[in-house]
């Protein structure tokens, strides 16, 4: 837990995504094997790991970004890879959305949500920080399901998805050309109403020809570790 005085004059958002992280750093142990999220909480978690290990902490981890595996790089955190070793001990990572009581997720706005879902299921355990805003009944309505497709053909996919239900676009890069992930593919962010069934439309949008993965990490985490104004609360499926 911080020290409430620690973030005074700053974004309240901002300070509880940072307590957060930091408790969830506060769980790893020495020895650990890793995964590293990407996303703004996940950034404040990595910085929170690269003190620690600073100070003395033996770690391995791997990065879920090219993005996440500069940072730790810079910060001095050891980096491994699956050719290495195939399962990790601990990761941590951020949510767009996360479904109370289920701990349901959905991830990838920060455009990796490919390596996210590898990581998260080479891990012994997944734990999502993040602040109280993202807590929600249903999944969908306002946040969209990124979804990760092959660039070829993708117009079909997308309206393969628009079928579902979805209001489909396709991401842009800031100078307006398709976004493409580190893998070279597209995302589609799809938006759909609350969802009442996660796993279900899950499988649905993986049967789809021309999707790779989705943002709908149903089942994988753990523990949430969700901070408000009055500090941080541990949530478990």
């Amino acid at each position: 837990m911080t020290d409430p005085g620690t973030h005074r004059g700053t974004d309240p958002a901002a300070a509880e995504k940072q307590a957060a992280a930091e408790a969830a750093v506060a769980l790893v142990e020495d020895g650990m094997a890793l995964g590293l999220g990407t996303g703004s909480t996940a950034t404040l978690a990595i910085a929170a790991l690269g003190k620690r290990v600073q100070a003395g902490l033996s770690v391995v981890a791997i990065p879920t970004s090219e993005r996440s595996a500069a940072q730790a790089r810079a910060l001095g955190i050891p980096l491994t890879d699956f050719a290495t070793r195939t399962r990790l001990d601990l990761t941590i990572d951020g949510a767009d959305q996360i479904a109370r009581g289920s701990l349901d997720l959905v991830k990838g706005l920060g455009g990796a949500l490919l390596r996210e879902k590898i990581v998260a299921q080479a891990s012994d355990r997944l734990v999502i920080v993040a602040d109280q805003s993202k807590l929600v009944d249903r999944l969908g309505g306002q946040v969209p399901v990124p979804v990760e497709v092959v660039p070829f053909g993708w117009q079909t996919t997308a309206e393969r998805i628009a079928r579902l239900g979805a209001s489909v676009r396709p991401r842009r890069a800031p100078d307006g050309s398709l976004f493409q992930s580190d893998g070279g593919n597209l995302i589609l962010d799809c938006t759909f109403d609350p969802i009442a069934d996660p796993a279900g439309l899950d499988a649905a949008l993986a049967t789809t020809v021309g999707v790779i993965e989705t943002g709908l990490f149903v089942g994988m985490a753990a523990v949430a570790l969700v901070a408000g104004p009055d500090g941080v609360a541990r949530l478990s499926r």
